[in-house]
């Protein structure tokens, strides 16, 4: 479940990513940006490849039960994200990502505590660690 969870997860961090580009020119930002894209489309082709290899699809089926995963942006979040430029960009742009990856610091803790496969787990730690310090320099950027 974790990996099947985390992939449309770490998708929608890409497609949050893939907005930086064209709506700042704030090096920070961009160099975030770039960090996500590095860091979790492999993770995606580590999960996907895990999936495979026990037969089971990489997305849950029937959705995810009618839950929203913690730290999914809505459709209204995204088109909001999408419309805005510049500073109010990058400041939305910081915040959503912040929660975003809140949510996957919480689903990582959750494979932490109680999953059994090992390499689930060490990339469930992997994924704690890099988006623990990911959001330190968010919130430094935010000024908090």
């Amino acid at each position: 479940m974790f990996n099947q969870m985390m992939i449309p997860h770490h998708s929608q961090a890409l497609e949050m990513a893939a907005l930086v580009d064209s709506r700042t020119t704030t090096p920070a930002v961009r160099q975030l940006a770039a960090s996500i894209r590095t860091a979790q489309q492999p993770e995606i082709d580590q999960m996907t490849a895990r999936l495979k290899a026990w037969g089971q699809p990489t997305e849950m089926s029937g959705g995810h039960g009618g839950h929203r995963m913690s730290g999914m942006m809505s459709d209204a979040d995204m088109t909001e994200l999408t419309a805005a430029r510049g500073t109010e960009f990058d400041r939305k742009w910081l915040s959503m990502m912040v929660r975003h990856h809140e949510g996957a610091v919480a689903m990582a803790d959750a494979e932490l505590t109680d999953g059994v496969d090992a390499g689930s787990r060490t990339l469930a730690a992997a994924i704690k660690t890099a988006q623990l310090a990911e959001i330190a320099r968010m919130n430094t950027l935010l000024g908090k």
